[in-house]
């Protein structure tokens, strides 16, 4: 049997590195790639796959039917036309988060995928590419800590700011705080809640420690509620230099009978190494190391393109988690 095909498309974030990998690593093989210009990311991009060659232009890939599915890292603004144009052009499409910025958006791609019939996955990376929420996700479906109640989700990031290009710091084009970053918690939510559905209760966003680049905001913090579940989600531009990675990412999952902690990233002055999980029941207090733990999303979207499901993640909570992090942006207060 051949290996799915796929190409990656636009590599002004290097989020496209985690997407190419995560498919290699699950049995398809990359074909080829292309890009508008000559963003920052391509040097590294080069680095990784050294054998596989740029396109000498879009149409090159879009017109190759043996490529069953693109890879979009584009800047945010442009990612919902180029994967229109992709799945009318006959393949799957999986886009880094946020995948589309504007509710308009949002309608055209789901008239896209009605008509054409074909897969528009966002890869919520800080779920689908964490060894740890694949633990915890596992042990909430075993009911380890009863019915999930509430989540807590803390997603702060490094700014790098002299590394970053310039549509980086508009929120026209990369969405807002809220759209961008907390697309990820909104999506974690609904996941380890049982939810399709949610209500935004509160929302913010404010720009404290960039007066630079006043169409920026480095910091939001978000309310949701469904069924008798609720949530609290803050994201920031503020990690400080002194921490070894990008962010010290937190999930809280607080259910009827125990809660779950996840470290994602680091356990600060603590254990080595990433994808920490505490645990705490009636019968267990203890640290699990889910740096082992297998990552699905992949495998299933290759499943799902085979057999036209959706294991991976249903395409209406796709949508939805689009929808809700672009109404918060919308309705937040601006501090």
């Amino acid at each position: 049997m051949e290996k799915p095909r796929f190409a990656a498309l636009g590599m002004d974030h290097r989020h496209i590195y985690g997407m190419s990998q995560g498919m290699i690593d699950a049995g398809a093989e990359l074909a080829g790639w292309w890009t508008e210009g000559d963003p920052q990311p391509i040097e590294g991009f080069i680095k990784r796959f050294p054998e596989v060659r740029r396109a000498e232009d879009l149409e090159t890939i879009l017109s190759d039917p043996s490529i069953q599915l693109v890879l979009i890292a584009c800047r945010p603004d442009k990612r919902a036309d180029l994967a229109i144009k992709a799945m009318y052009a006959g393949k799957d499409v999986m886009v880094d988060k946020p995948g589309c910025i504007s509710l308009d958006e949002v309608a055209r791609l789901r008239d896209a995928v009605r008509e054409t019939g074909r897969i528009w996955s966002v890869n919520f990376s800080e779920r689908f590419e964490v060894p740890a929420v694949t633990v915890a996700s596992n042990l909430v479906a075993e009911g380890a800590i009863g019915e999930v109640i509430h989540t807590t989700g803390l997603g702060p990031h490094r700014l790098n700011a002299p590394t970053r290009p310039d549509w980086f710091f508009d929120a026209a084009s990369y969405g807002g705080i809220l759209t961008d970053i907390a697309s990820h918690q909104i999506e974690q939510f609904l996941h380890l809640t049982g939810n399709e559905d949610a209500e935004i209760t509160l929302a913010t966003v404010g720009n404290y420690a960039n007066p630079d680049h006043p169409k920026f905001e480095d910091f939001g913090t978000l309310a949701l509620r469904s069924g008798t579940a609720q949530g609290f989600i803050r994201v920031d531009w503020y990690t400080a230099d002194a921490l070894p990675n990008w962010g010290d990412g937190r999930l809280f999952i607080t259910g009827t009978k125990g809660t779950i902690e996840l470290r994602k990233y680091v356990d600060v002055d603590g254990r080595t190494g990433d994808n920490h999980l505490f645990l705490v029941t009636n019968d267990d207090c203890k640290h699990i190391d889910c740096s082992d733990a297998p990552l699905p999303y992949f495998h299933d979207l290759l499943v799902d393109m085979s057999a036209r499901s959706e294991t991976a993640c249903p395409q209406s909570r796709t949508f939805r988690v689009c929808e809700l992090a672009i109404q918060a942006q919308a309705m937040a207060t601006r501090l």
